[in-house]
């Protein structure tokens, strides 16, 4: 699990590999991840957009942008939680993927939220630091 904070809004995200969704030998590897989004701040915020930068362990770097998460614009009052989960494919046995929510207040203001850096690692294969 890895988690970050900013401004009153903590992001977990735990990764999964899901083996049954892989071809190792065809070099396809597939991990799912749940992110839980956290209001811990006294104001509304609706998460607006994303931006995920996902890169394996060849070193090639994909960049995601689009609006909201799985179709959603979440808005989360003070105190409440959005869990979603999603997946992603890499070439490569490892990768690391990292990024961040584009959030907007109620009163208008808009800020970035941070996504922590998470490790995409096979089970019960050594780590390595991407």
């Amino acid at each position: 699990m890895y988690r970050a904070i900013t401004r009153k809004i903590q992001v977990t995200a735990t990764p999964r590999y899901v083996a049954e969704r892989s071809e190792p030998e065809h070099g396809r590897h597939f991990w799912a991840y749940t992110i839980e989004v956290v209001n811990l701040g006294s104001e509304t915020v609706q998460l607006k957009a994303r931006h995920w930068v996902i890169t394996d362990a060849h070193g090639h770097v994909e960049e995601v942008h689009g609006a909201g998460v799985v179709g959603e614009e979440p808005v989360l009052p003070p105190g409440s939680r959005f869990e979603y989960t999603s997946g992603v494919p890499l070439s490569a046995a490892t990768g690391i993927m990292s990024g961040h929510y584009e959030m907007r207040t109620d009163a208008g203001e808009a800020f970035s939220v941070e996504i922590p850096a998470f490790s995409l690692d096979i089970p019960h294969m050594p780590r390595v630091l991407n």
